[in-house]
């Protein structure tokens, strides 16, 4: 049994607000309950999710950690009752609902994948947080086949550039929206068949004139707002229209007569409150479908940026910025 310390330190804050509200904290050392591993932490990702948490916007949900925080990496040091896979001593990446912001993490023995020979822990905690919210919505929610086309908004983001490595993997055309030059030539080195600057040009006609009127079979929306209606003419006929965040608003005035008559999908999700169960199923089927392409060094995400975790506030400021290409983490001592 590994020697542990009764405290760790972990980063939080005392009330909303800029990143600089972020701050050290010294908190007694978690206990895994039943189903649950404790995790020494090795890198936390830093997500969207994780800046609007701070900003006050996104609680997080009942018995979840308030600590910051939805992906990890490290060794599970500790198991609860009735943790039945052998997790002791390895090394995982693991979804969690909160409390990565931290030395040490909770996570559910079933929300655990095993980190491959030569998945670096950096890359392996900037995986599942974008993994499992691309392949649930883009693949499940908004059944992408083979031999279809994708619009994905911000193509260089997380979510944005494990998109366009999913969709490319999964056999489909993928096109992305970025802002700037700079960044469309960084979608497209990602792997993106198209890339379309929003401040340059409209991408409405940008996406009929790249798919020869026909429209695209999916968007994976992380704006909403007035961006629905836009993204509903860039659809083909039966279209599926998938949102996961609401960047630009929470509320979108659209043409039900048109979605009637071209027989459009809209749907949507968000991750966190899901039950353990769900997410349990979710980690089970990209273990089977997903991870022999990480454990093949196929899949691997697009790294931007590590910080010490005492620098969470220099992470989010960076987030926030949006100069960023890919995943930040935070790097424990």
């Amino acid at each position: 049994m590994l020697e542990l310390p009764g405290q760790m330190t972990a980063m939080g804050f005392d009330a909303p607000g800029t990143p600089d509200v972020l701050r050290p904290e010294t908190l007694a050392l978690p206990r895994p309950g039943p189903g649950q591993v404790l995790v020494k932490v090795a890198y936390a990702g830093v997500n969207r999710p994780d800046v609007i948490q701070r900003q006050g916007s996104y609680p997080p949900p009942p018995g979840a950690s308030p600590i910051p925080g939805l992906e990890i990496s490290g060794q599970v040091v500790a198991a609860g009752d009735g943790v039945t896979q052998p997790l002791m001593g390895q090394n995982v990446c693991a979804l969690v609902s909160g409390g990565g912001y931290a030395q040490y993490c909770l996570a559910q023995a079933g929300h655990c994948l095993p980190v491959p020979e030569g998945l670096p822990l950096d890359q392996a905690a900037a995986l599942p947080e974008t993994l499992f919210t691309v392949w649930h919505n883009v693949f499940e929610r908004g059944w992408a086949c083979e031999g279809e086309t994708i619009l994905v908004h911000g193509g260089t983001s997380g979510i944005g550039s494990m998109a366009i490595m999913l969709g490319k993997l999964f056999g489909l055309t993928v096109i992305v929206t970025c802002g700037g030059a700079d960044k469309c030539k960084a979608a497209q080195a990602i792997g993106a068949d198209h890339a379309i600057d929003y401040k340059a040009s409209d991408f409405v006609e940008e996406v009929k004139a790249i798919t020869g009127g026909k429209g695209v079979n999916l968007v994976l929306d992380m704006v909403a707002g007035d961006y629905v209606a836009r993204n509903l003419q860039c659809l083909a006929d039966d279209g599926r229209h998938v949102t996961i965040a609401v960047q630009g608003g929470t509320k979108a005035q659209i043409n039900m007569a048109q979605v009637m008559s071209r027989r459009l999908t809209l749907t949507g999700s968000t991750l966190r409150p899901r039950t353990a169960a769900f997410k349990a199923l979710l980690a089970q089927e990209i273990h089977q479908t997903v991870w022999p392409l990480v454990e093949a060094g196929k899949l691997r995400p697009v790294m931007d940026k590590a910080f010490a975790l005492v620098q969470a506030a220099a992470a989010h400021a960076r987030m926030e910025a949006g100069d960023h290409i890919g995943k930040i983490v935070l790097k424990m001592e």
